[in-house]
């Protein structure tokens, strides 16, 4: 049997195409964490806007579990300009307004408007 001989230009265009799978792969992977977070952030935000319909608005404590609870999803600087912090009354138009950054500097915003039902 003869030896056929072997093409490195083969094994170079095989290692660069298992090269491109992995950054994209890592960058799907990376991209897909942020988007789980802000699923995260989208599901605290329902339920903080399903207490203010009850409280009528953003209470203190409410508040400061919010604050925590965003802190631990990894939001970073989280602001709630624009919430709905002063009793209204029934009927009334409340809002949740949810700012900040995720890791790398991903900024998010999440707002939520309903009615006040207590």
């Amino acid at each position: 049997m003869k030896r056929e001989r072997g093409n490195v230009g083969d094994m170079i265009a095989a290692g660069l195409c298992m090269l491109a799978m992995t950054v994209v792969m890592l960058v799907y992977m990376k991209n897909a964490g942020l988007v789980n977070k802000k699923a995260a952030v989208d599901q605290v935000a329902r339920k903080y806007i399903l207490r203010m319909e009850t409280a009528g608005r953003l209470t203190e404590s409410d508040r400061t579990a919010l604050l925590q609870e965003l802190n631990s999803l990894g939001l970073t600087a989280p602001e709630l300009t624009g919430t709905t912090v002063e009793q209204v009354g029934y009927g009334q138009p409340i809002v949740l307004n949810i700012r900040g950054k995720l890791e790398d500097g991903y900024e998010i915003e999440e707002k939520r408007v309903s009615t006040a039902k207590h």
